[in-house]
């Protein structure tokens, strides 16, 4: 007989094969859809007005046809795969988009997605691309404004303490990742990285506390799962977003586990938590601006160079430590110039650590991720 937590694991991989179907089901009862593609959009600001947020992702199955029209060849292909989407009428159920001016490259995207798509509410959220105190006041105000304009598109005030309601319904869900993370540092671990990137993406396309509820319900599933057969290494992939599970099961399927990420559709999107505090502005711009660790993200300099290294990358050692990591897999989608620029960079931070690390630029199609495997054993081999 199936179990209900049995149907939580099923649940993830249905939703992350059919990642419009629960924003479709509701957008039919009369919900109204907010989409956005960067994990800077403040979701508690948009679940606080009744919104359902949605995050727009590309595709890998699907041949990008309209959005040539519109954007080059040399743009980021994850960004011209969802206007492509877009413009196919993927997304209709969707009524607004809230942007992020995260690299160049993606306000130009966000702007495309205004002028293309028939959306009653679209939002740039003009996010500053330096960290410290001045940008993080600077910031709050940009949130001002973001939550005057939801106001005026619902047609009443965002209230304070539903806004604080909604920062403790996400901060649980943080939670519940974290609780999910940590089966990873078992050895081996109860949960592949290629199952986490399916329930990662399902959370981003389904209602918040229906999400809660389903990793709920996979931690009592496996908290009763044997663990698999070890393998040669343990990884950590970092680096830019991943719409499918191609490169993850690539890897995995090369005698190694993924144990741990930085990549934001993972841990970047979730970890960081919004500190509770007297207005929720001032937390929601600190957990947005400084929590999210993005190449994006400039952190103000130091004395030397290695300090500089330290207060960027500092968090990746103690996932290093905790997860045990014997490697590193740096990804990048080509034409990402926010994480080609910082590869040299982290790379020499991981191997300072004593830690091998290998760099994979790919391109957005699941062809090309074969010729990559054989660098990836090659890698491992090293490792062993």
């Amino acid at each position: 007989m199936q179990t209900s937590v049995t149907r939580g694991l099923e649940k993830a991989q249905d939703i992350y094969r059919s990642r419009n179907k629960s924003a479709v089901a509701l957008a039919s009862r009369g919900k109204k859809i907010m989409g956005y593609f960067c994990s800077y959009a403040p979701l508690e600001m948009i679940t606080a007005m009744d919104f359902f947020p949605f995050r727009i992702q590309g595709s890998m199955d699907e041949s990008v046809t309209k959005a040539d029209a519109h954007m080059p060849t040399i743009a980021c292909p994850i960004l011209r795969s969802g206007l492509d989407l877009g413009l196919k009428g993927k997304y209709d159920f969707i009524n607004g988009f809230v942007a992020a001016h995260t690299c160049d490259c993606q306000e130009k995207f966000c702007s495309l997605v205004q002028r293309t798509l028939n959306l009653s509410y679209y939002h740039l959220i003009d996010l500053p691309h330096v960290v410290n105190a001045n940008s993080v006041d600077q910031f709050k105000e940009k949130l001002k404004l973001f939550q005057a304009t939801l106001e005026e598109h619902a047609g009443r005030k965002m209230d304070n303490n539903r806004l604080k309601e909604e920062i403790s319904v996400h901060n649980r869900q943080r939670d519940l990742v974290a609780d999910l993370y940590m089966l990873r540092r078992h050895d081996p671990p109860l949960l592949s990285g290629t199952e986490t990137l399916q329930i990662m993406i399902a959370l981003m396309c389904m209602p918040i506390e229906e999400g809660s509820h389903m990793i709920e319900e996979i931690l009592e599933e496996l908290s009763r799962r044997e663990g698999p057969p070890p393998k040669s290494a343990r990884l950590l992939l970092w680096g830019s977003p991943l719409t499918e599970t191609g490169i993850v099961h690539m890897i995995e399927s090369a005698d190694a586990h993924v144990v741990m990420d930085d990549i934001c559709v993972g841990t970047r999107h979730f970890f960081p938590k919004v500190e509770m505090t007297d207005d929720p502005l001032d937390g929601i711009a600190q957990r947005y601006l400084d929590g999210i660790k993005c190449p994006r993200t400039i952190r103000d300099t130091t004395a030397s160079f290695q300090t500089d290294l330290e207060e960027r990358f500092g968090y990746l050692k103690e996932y290093v430590e905790k997860w045990q990591v014997d490697g590193v897999i740096l990804q990048s989608v080509r034409y990402c110039d926010t994480h080609g620029f910082e590869v040299p960079d982290v790379k020499s931070y991981f191997e300072q650590m004593g830690i091998p690390a290998i760099y994979l630029e790919h391109e957005y199609t699941k062809v090309a991720l074969a010729p990559l495997k054989t660098r990836v054993e090659a890698f491992l081999e090293t490792i062993g």
